[in-house]
């Protein structure tokens, strides 16, 4: 028969059993994770992933998170072009997802963010104390002025800057806008948006053209522009896609048509992920914790969804 000072050590030693027990499956829980998770994203993405990233790790530190920063097109054809391994593919336009990468390099895609098109300057950029949204582009045409804008063959963003010419060619009845402002400073397109940024600090650059968000995580003042050339608003979609841009496609010589349209960024785990389940895991913290760190960066809001295009929804997002 045990007496009661024996029983209160095993009542005590059961205690910490079951208590190191609990602890042992918290731990799992938390760092069952490990090895490397690569994400390619667009360069509009950098600060808000990087933030995502510490979070992420704070629950999983065994997980090392390897980030690549370029143009979202830049970017896919590391994956179809190059067949580099890749865990979680970020683009500025979900469309090039669906377009380039479904069904052959992915099989879904989650649109989780928006943006708006802005015009970006810094403190000492000639003719700043008087632009507005009714003269931004007569400014940008002044000879004396410096802009700067992304390649359209890398980066939505360039592509996008097109757009939004053409539409304020169409909004304010100037035949030819486009055209001239397109021929003007070709010197500095550069690969991707946040290519432009230290042009733009240095006072290489008056102006660019840039998403609001990118200039609101760098405290950079900018022009809003008005929501007909925005294209921020799911409301003038059949006004946006009224103008178009053709930029190159995944083989040499192919020639893809991006139409206007509101943006929405859209991500997904390439077929040729080696760290899926790391992947996984990231997808589910973004659209659970991650998106207000997204939109307090300045991203729009959107209810994630998929797009139209998927064709399988991923079981770990039911």
């Amino acid at each position: 028969m045990i007496n009661s000072g024996l029983k209160i050590i095993f009542v005590f030693i059961a205690f910490i059993a079951m208590a190191s027990c609990g602890r042992v499956t918290n731990t799992g829980s938390e760092s069952e994770l490990k090895g490397d998770l690569i994400i390619f994203h667009a360069g509009s993405l950098s600060v808000p992933f990087r933030a995502l990233a510490d979070s992420f790790r704070k629950i999983h530190p065994e997980v090392k998170i390897l980030p690549e920063s370029a143009g979202s097109l830049a970017s896919i054809r590391k994956i179809t072009d190059l067949n580099r391994p890749c865990d979680i593919m970020a683009s500025a336009d979900y469309i090039l997802i669906d377009k380039l990468m479904i069904p052959d390099f992915a099989s879904w895609n989650l649109l989780f963010a928006g943006n708006e098109m802005a015009i970006v300057y810094h403190p000492g950029s000639r003719m700043s104390d008087s632009i507005n949204e009714n003269n931004w582009f007569r400014i940008l045409q002044n000879p004396e002025i410096r802009f700067g804008r992304s390649d359209p063959n890398s980066d939505p963003c360039g592509y996008r800057a097109i757009l939004t010419m053409q539409l304020t060619e169409k909004v304010y009845n100037i035949p030819g806008l486009t055209d001239e402002l397109m021929k003007k400073d070709q010197k500095y397109i550069r690969p991707k948006e946040t290519d432009l940024l230290a042009l733009l600090e240095t006072g290489t650059l008056d102006y660019i053209f840039l998403y609001k968000s990118v200039a609101i995580q760098h405290k950079l003042p900018y022009l809003s522009l008005p929501d007909s050339i925005n294209l921020s608003s799911p409301g003038l979609q059949d006004f946006y896609k009224t103008v178009s841009v053709d930029v190159a496609g995944n083989k040499p010589g192919d020639k893809i048509t991006q139409f206007g349209e509101a943006m929405v960024y859209g991500m997904t785990i390439p077929n040729n992920s080696e760290n899926t389940e790391n992947a996984k895991a990231f997808v589910k913290f973004i659209i659970e914790k991650g998106l207000p760190i997204i939109e307090a960066m300045g991203q729009k809001h959107i209810e994630p969804e998929f797009s139209p295009k998927s064709t399988s929804t991923p079981e770990f997002m039911n």
